[in-house]
């Protein structure tokens, strides 16, 4: 009896190491159907094997188109389908990551932004996310919800945060050298002592955001709007603020330098008569 158990446990281990090997698994059971088939042929074989080619061409000829048509369409829905599932899984750990504050959570969040970019997915929920001090430079996040998101000290050289949701969300200290944030919507967004050089602002909503020490220069702020934003000691040289909407002298009366930025003639006018040290003149 024991000789038994012992024999059938062997038996079980055996088994169990064969079903977790899929290519040995395979391989057994395509050797036990061919000679399944072989044996059950071998009449045909040697009395009909004239008429039996034929037969043989034509189920080979079914087997291209299976390969050809079924094969690979089932490739292909099989490899979108892991790409939505791997989609739904970058999505799912940056919810899970949202609201914890730590570098854990910022590093593991900017690497799921990063793999969904690869997969050409841009507009991304990352609401009241934790990136702060983290590198996103010239990533895509055009018409992503950032609003209150933390990106405190974070480099985002040359990103993409067109259309973008930008409301109360913290760029403090960032770096947005170059990056698109045209009609983005702002508003109360802060980024006070930010390199904001040659930034893309135009058509942008930035009502009431902080910009106080920012670096502004050669930025684009062509129809924005910049009701209530906090100018002060903000270095505007070369920028671009025709058409900006909401700007009053009292803003620009505690900006650091205007120094060859461009207005609206009107506002311009108005500049040089009551702040003429600030754009040099």
């Amino acid at each position: 009896m024991k000789f038994l158990r012992k024999q059938y446990k062997k038996l079980r281990d055996l088994y169990d190491e064969i079903i977790e090997k899929p290519l040995l698994t395979s391989t057994i059971v395509l050797i036990l159907v061919a000679i399944l088939v072989l044996s059950l042929s071998l009449p045909y074989y040697i009395k009909d094997f004239d008429l039996f080619i034929p037969q043989i061409l034509a189920e080979a000829h079914g087997m291209i188109f299976d390969i050809a048509v079924i094969g690979i369409l089932l490739v292909w829905l099989n490899q979108n389908g892991e790409i939505r599932q791997r989609i739904r899984t970058y999505k799912d750990e940056i919810d899970d990551f949202r609201l914890w504050e730590s570098e854990e959570a910022a590093f593991r969040t900017v690497g799921n932004i990063k793999r969904l970019n690869r997969h050409k997915i841009h507009e991304i929920n990352l609401v009241n996310c934790y990136l702060a001090r983290t590198n996103l430079n010239y990533v895509n996040l055009a018409g992503s919800n950032l609003n209150s998101c933390n990106l405190q000290q974070s480099s985002l050289i040359e990103s993409n945060l067109e259309n973008a949701r930008l409301n109360q969300t913290n760029f403090e200290n960032s770096n947005l050298n170059q990056a698109n944030l045209k009609s983005a919507y702002a508003s109360g967004a802060n980024f006070k002592d930010s390199f904001l050089i040659k930034t893309q602002f135009e058509n942008a909503f930035l009502i009431k955001a902080n910009f106080n020490n920012a670096y502004l220069m050669e930025a684009n702020l062509q129809n924005s709007y910049l009701m209530g934003a906090d100018l002060e000691n903000a270095s505007l040289y070369k920028a671009d603020l025709r058409g900006a909407k909401g700007l009053t002298i009292e803003q620009l009366s505690k900006v650091k330098t205007l120094y060859m930025a461009r207005f609206d003639d009107e506002l311009l006018a108005e500049i040089k008569a009551n702040l003429p040290e600030l754009v040099g003149t």
